[in-house]
């Protein structure tokens, strides 16, 4: 056992190590992810619990899981990385160098609507965002969280945002979802239809988990009548395409509609919008770099959801 004084030694990099495996959950994730062989994931976790004085790790069959010592210690690791990411982003401002690179994850009809705008507000920060589509639900950003700064996710209205001790999340906006079906459909000159007029019809979806898929569940609800679901696609183009054929009718939220031989109906009876929400590592913003990208999300989305905004509410034949 080591002392209290050797205790303050930790060394940075085994606590990347630790949090590393708190994030993928196995040491063979781990070495993946670090390049390292298994065997020397395993020798630095085990130099960690030397320098902690306390044991990190336990038998979880053929695996290992954190003890709540370990857990504890990848909170500090969270804020002791965090403050290092800072002080570099600091001394790269003092060099006159870009502020840092930002890693972000965007769900793919957000980052339509969103990702110009966000690189925009940014050209000429100092910041370089480096973008990626996830097409994950929001139960994935934990894990997202060990690859990417931030993540934009998304929720129906209803359900819990992402929360925990290593996931701060913040709403950004809200996006109402439409009904949208061809426009030889017998509804199609309405400007609203309730849940009722919709029993009879068949749906595209999307793939359970998502926020567009728990609105049809509460439609379901609300009628008693569970929905004929012929199709689940995630992408809104293929949607959209065998919607204006006359395949189907189907949910889409409202800013990601782009088919122009589609008609739009807003869903009246039933709460049906999805949330953006913003998830990032607590004490994240405190980094420049992420703070600049977070503020840039904030605009960008304002601009999207300002009155002027072209939706389909304002096309001809709604």
């Amino acid at each position: 056992m080591v002392s209290t004084a050797d205790a303050a030694f930790l060394s940075i990099e085994r606590l990347r190590v630790l949090r590393e495996l708190a994030d993928r959950g196995t040491v063979a994730a781990v070495a993946a992810a670090l390049s390292m062989t298994p065997s020397a994931v395993s020798q630095q976790l085990k130099v960690l619990a030397r320098e902690a004085g306390v044991a990190l790790l336990e038998p979880d069959g053929r695996r290992v899981r954190l003890t709540d010592a370990g857990r504890a210690l990848v909170l500090r690791a969270d804020e002791v990385l965090a403050a290092m990411d800072r002080a570099a982003a600091e001394m790269a401002a003092y060099r006159g160098s870009a502020r840092g690179q930002v890693r972000v994850a965007l769900f793919p009809s957000g980052a339509s609507l969103l990702l110009p705008r966000v690189l925009a507000e940014l050209a000429g920060s100092g910041v370089d965002m480096i973008a990626s589509d996830e097409d994950l639900p929001p139960t994935a950003v934990p894990g997202l969280l060990a690859d990417y700064d931030v993540v934009l996710t998304h929720r129906d209205e209803r359900a819990a945002a992402q929360s925990g001790p290593r996931v701060s999340s913040r709403v950004l906006m809200r996006e109402p979802i439409d009904v949208v079906m061809s426009r030889e459909h017998r509804l199609a000159r309405q400007g609203a239809v309730v849940p009722a007029e919709l029993a009879d019809e068949t749906w595209l979806s999307v793939r359970g988990g998502f926020p567009v898929d728990d609105v049809l569940r509460s439609i379901a609800t609300v009628t008693g009548v569970q929905p004929r679901i012929v199709q689940r696609l995630n992408d809104f183009g293929v949607i959209e395409a065998l919607v204006a054929t006359g395949y189907g009718v189907a949910l889409m939220p409202r800013f990601a509609v782009r088919h122009p031989d589609l008609a739009v109906l807003r869903l009246a009876g039933v709460r049906a919008a999805r949330l953006y929400d913003l998830a990032i590592r607590p004490h994240a913003e405190r980094r420049p770099a992420v703070a600049t990208v977070l503020a840039a999300f904030q605009r960008a989305a304002a601009t999207a959801t300002a009155p002027d905004h072209p939706t389909p509410s304002a096309r001809p034949g709604r």
